[in-house]
């Protein structure tokens, strides 16, 4: 069984920066892929950034040029750097682990942490 747990989140103002954790135990961090993905109240859940077992990263539009997600193999760890926030990007984050070849079939989540930006 694999958990996940995520840390950091909490409140912040507009334009300032926070960075979450998520830990996963388990022998499997090293061959999945990892997300991070944010629910807002009344909206569905959205995938904010991915690394590949090898490193490869992809952002949502909205993040572009203020998150920055990166993954310590050896610490079985992957974070979220998130500068420049704003109002919008208030939202519960959650921690995704995906198998590569088998994503609908091998996948977790964590609990979730909530990050709110605001004045």
């Amino acid at each position: 069984q694999v958990q996940l747990v995520e840390s950091g989140g909490g409140l912040v103002q507009p334009g300032g920066s926070l960075r979450l954790s998520c830990a996963a135990s388990g022998s499997i961090f090293n061959n999945y892929n990892m997300g991070w993905y944010r629910q807002a109240p009344g909206k569905q859940r959205e995938l904010v950034a991915g690394i590949t077992f090898g490193g490869t990263t992809n952002y949502a539009d909205s993040v572009k040029g203020r998150f920055t997600i990166s993954r310590d193999n050896a610490k079985n760890t992957v974070n979220l750097q998130m500068d420049s926030l704003k109002s919008e990007d208030t939202a519960v984050y959650y921690c995704n682990a995906k198998h590569p070849r088998l994503p609908n079939v091998y996948y977790y989540w964590g609990q979730g942490t909530q990050v709110s930006v605001s004045a």
